[in-house]
């Protein structure tokens, strides 16, 4: 209820102002990256931007904690590259190195401005754009690397740090014996218990086997990462790290370091040289075996980067249908429309927050199984599975697989994974 008339005073209030003022929602915008952390309507906090630079041959690091990207411009060592409108009207992209400075009519080169010349009558930089929104260059200088913080990866660090509290004090509960010895005490504790859990029995033992308390730590970092993650991009004012490719792709590389450094002999043998198959048909499937070692940790990245991104826009999208249709049939139409698209955004938003659980447990369960097909080891030799027209790594599908195979002692635990296929 309280979401609803949150959403209902919100959708009022901006629906007609947002189009008179000539504001435009941007919804890519608004779910991309960037070096603030946004308030709208009622404003956005710059976060510290941090720059190795070289300047006269030497590096040196340049740090604005507070006001990040105004303060580098105003220290008149960083400039804003922007567009330039000229008497016409029209407006030009800058070209690749240079400063929307302008001395005797020419453009002047970044790397040669001086500090003068950006903060002269001629400089246009700064009514242009924003600073928190625009890219920076060096003036007199090259920039080798830039450690800004971000909002994502603020939100990683928002996300790091509620584990961190959640799980810390449980830690210390379980080395007194609360939860080992004696039941689980509290919400939270009895709460985090089911989740781990079931990871435990639903997603590392069915896919791992006896191997599963190996990599059960790594699981659940993960699977609880992504998750607090998603659910923070639901939060007024948050930010989805989860929305952006780099972190995705992080999390996939190290799964896939994970693997293929648990690789066994057979694991190895079934990519490089696989048994029961005619040795013509080999030099085109390795390559094709040796491709899918990197598809696999792609297709995981990607997945998880697109659903959370494309929940975001599809909210956003439906609240934009206010501005668009009240901006081409008049305020009362925009008014008309907010109740409508009001409901259908608590319906999606509803999803996303069923989508948050469902992508970390997909993150989670194709990680195991990638894992434990990489794991998996075997008593016969390949002469004898080749006799039988079964190669071990069909073994090792088998055994991470089992409800695909019908195997029946799968069905008493309540398997529910192994279900790549069906979320590719």
């Amino acid at each position: 209820m309280r979401l609803l008339t949150l959403l209902a005073v919100a959708t009022v209030a901006l629906a007609a102002p947002a189009h008179a003022a000539g504001d435009k929602l941007d919804a890519v915008h608004h779910t991309s990256d960037g070096f603030y952390w946004d308030f709208s309507p009622f404003g956005k906090v710059e976060l510290p931007r941090l720059f190795l630079v070289r300047r006269d041959g030497a590096l040196t690091l340049d740090a604005f904690w507070w006001n990040g990207s105004s303060s580098a411009v105003a220290s008149g060592r960083y400039a804003i590259d922007t567009h330039h409108g000229d008497e016409a009207g029209e407006v030009e992209a800058a070209p690749a190195g240079t400063a929307r400075v302008e001395e005797d009519g020419h453009v002047v080169d970044l790397h040669e401005a001086t500090a003068e010349q950006i903060a002269g009558e001629g400089a246009v930089h700064t009514e242009e754009a924003a600073p928190y929104d625009a890219p920076l260059m060096a003036i007199g200088g090259e920039i080798v690397a830039d450690f800004s913080i971000t909002r994502h990866l603020l939100f990683a660090w928002f996300g790091i740090a509620i584990l961190l509290l959640i799980f810390l004090p449980m830690a210390g509960r379980y080395r007194r014996g609360v939860g080992r010895t004696s039941a689980p005490r509290g919400v939270l504790q009895n709460m985090m218990e089911t989740l781990v859990v079931y990871v435990r029995d639903e997603i590392a033992k069915p896919n791992l086997g006896a191997k599963h308390e190996r990599y059960l730590p790594y699981l659940l970092t993960v699977f609880f990462f992504i998750l607090v993650c998603n659910l923070l991009g639901l939060v007024p004012f948050g930010a989805t790290a989860t929305a952006n490719i780099t972190t995705t792709a992080v999390l996939a590389v190290i799964t896939f370091i994970i693997t293929q450094v648990a690789g066994t002999k057979d694991y190895w043998l079934h990519i490089l040289w696989p048994p029961g198959v005619p040795a013509f048909v080999k030099p085109i499937l390795v390559p094709i075996e040796i491709m899918g070692l990197f598809t696999k940790p792609f297709a995981l990245a990607v997945r998880l980067f697109a659903n959370m991104t494309a929940g975001h826009l599809v909210i956003l999208n439906l609240l934009g249908l206010i501005f668009i249709i009240g901006g081409s049939f008049g305020s009362a139409a925009g008014y008309g429309t907010s109740l409508p698209a009001l409901f259908l955004t608590v319906f999606v938003y509803a999803l996303e927050l069923l989508v948050v659980f469902i992508q970390a447990y997909v993150f989670t369960v194709l990680s195991a199984l990638f894992i434990g097909m990489a794991t998996a080891e075997h008593e016969h030799d390949h002469d004898h599975a080749q006799d039988h027209g079964v190669t071990h790594h069909d073994r090792a599908l088998q055994q991470s697989t089992p409800l695909v195979n019908g195997d029946a002692s799968a069905k008493e635990h309540g398997r529910t994974v192994g279900t790549e296929a069906a979320m590719a």
